[in-house]
C-alpha cells in the first residue's frame, strides 16, 4: 500500500513539475527558448501547449526565415489537436506567404488530407469532401513524383466513394418512390448513370448498374403502348451489360427471373 502512495506521489510531483515548467515557458522573455521548448513539446505530442508557445512568437518571427518553420508547426500542432479546419487554414497561409517554400509541397498536401480527415458521413454535407477531392487533384496535378502522391490517391479515391455513394442513396429512393408524383424510376436511372460517370472507379459500380436495370425493367412494364418497343430493347440491352459485366452478381439470378417476364410477356 506504502509503495502505492510513493508511485502515485511521484506522479503527482512530475504533473506538478511539468505544469510548472510550461508556465515559466509561458512567462519567459526568450522567444529562442520559446521556439525550442514548443519542438519538445510538439515531439511529446503535447500539441495545445507547442501551439500556444509558437502563436506567442510568430510575431517575433515574422519576415525571418525561421517564420517558415513556425507557421508549418503550427499547422502540424492544430492537426495534432484533430482540428483539421484550422490546419487547413494554417497551411494555406503558408502555401500564400512562401509559395516556394521548402515545406510547400507537405503544406499543399495537407491541406487536401485536413479536409479529407475532416469531411462527413456521406449523408451530410458534401462541401468539406468537395474541398478535399479540389486539393487532391491539385496536388496530383502539381506533385506528380511527390512521395504524397501514393496517398493522395488513395484518399481521392475515397473521396470519390463517398460521392458515390450519396448518389447511390439518393438513386435508391428515387427508385422507392417508383411512380409517386411521376416517373421516379427514370430519375434513378438518371441519377445513377451520372454517378458512373463523374465517379467511374467508385466501389458502388455494380449496384449503381442494378439500378438502372431494375429501374428501366420498371419503365418498361408501366409504359404505355406506344413505348413499349423501344423500352424493350433498351431494357433488353441493359440486362446484357449487366450480366456481361458483373457475371458473378449476387444479382445474376433475379436479373435472369426478369428477363424471362419479358421474354415471356413477349411470347
Amino acid at each position: 500500500m506504502q509503495k502505492r502512495q510513493h508511485i502515485l506521489l511521484y506522479t503527482v510531483l512530475l504533473f506538478l513539475t511539468g505544469c510548472g515548467a510550461y508556465q515559466q515557458t509561458l512567462k519567459s522573455k526568450d522567444p529562442e527558448y520559446k521556439y525550442q521548448m514548443a519542438l519538445e513539446y510538439f515531439n511529446q505530442e503535447q500539441y495545445v501547449k507547442s501551439q500556444t508557445l509558437l502563436s506567442d512568437v510568430s510575431a517575433y518571427y515574422k519576415g525571418t526565415e525561421r517564420a517558415q518553420d513556425v507557421l508549418i508547426y503550427l499547422g502540424r500542432s492544430y492537426m495534432g489537436q484533430k482540428d483539421y479546419e484550422t490546419a487547413a487554414d494554417y497551411f494555406q497561409s503558408y502555401i500564400r506567404n512562401y509559395p516556394k517554400g521548402r515545406y510547400v509541397v507537405e503544406a499543399r498536401f495537407q491541406v487536401g488530407h485536413c479536409y479529407y480527415l475532416d469531411a462527413p458521413d456521406a449523408r451530410l454535407d458534401a462541401a468539406t469532401t468537395d474541398k478535399a477531392i479540389d486539393y487532391l487533384t491539385q496536388f496530383i496535378d502539381l506533385y506528380p513524383e511527390s512521395p504524397y502522391v501514393e496517398q493522395a490517391y488513395k484518399e481521392l479515391n475515397e473521396m470519390y466513394d463517398k460521392k458515390a455513394y450519396k448518389e447511390y442513396l439518393n438513386a435508391k429512393l428515387y427508385y422507392n418512390l417508383g411512380t409517386y408524383l411521376g416517373n421516379n424510376y427514370l430519375s434513378c436511372e438518371i441519377t445513377a448513370k451520372n454517378a458512373l460517370k463523374d465517379y467511374p472507379s467508385n466501389s458502388y459500380q455494380e449496384e449503381l448498374s442494378w439500378l438502372i436495370f431494375l429501374s428501366k425493367y420498371q419503365q418498361l412494364i408501366n409504359s404505355v403502348e406506344s413505348k413499349k418497343q423501344e423500352r424493350l430493347q433498351d431494357t433488353e440491352d441493359e440486362y446484357y451489360s449487366f450480366r456481361t459485366e458483373f457475371p458473378d452478381s449476387k444479382h445474376i439470378a433475379q436479373a435472369d427471373k426478369l428477363y424471362a417476364k419479358i421474354k415471356n410477356s413477349i411470347k
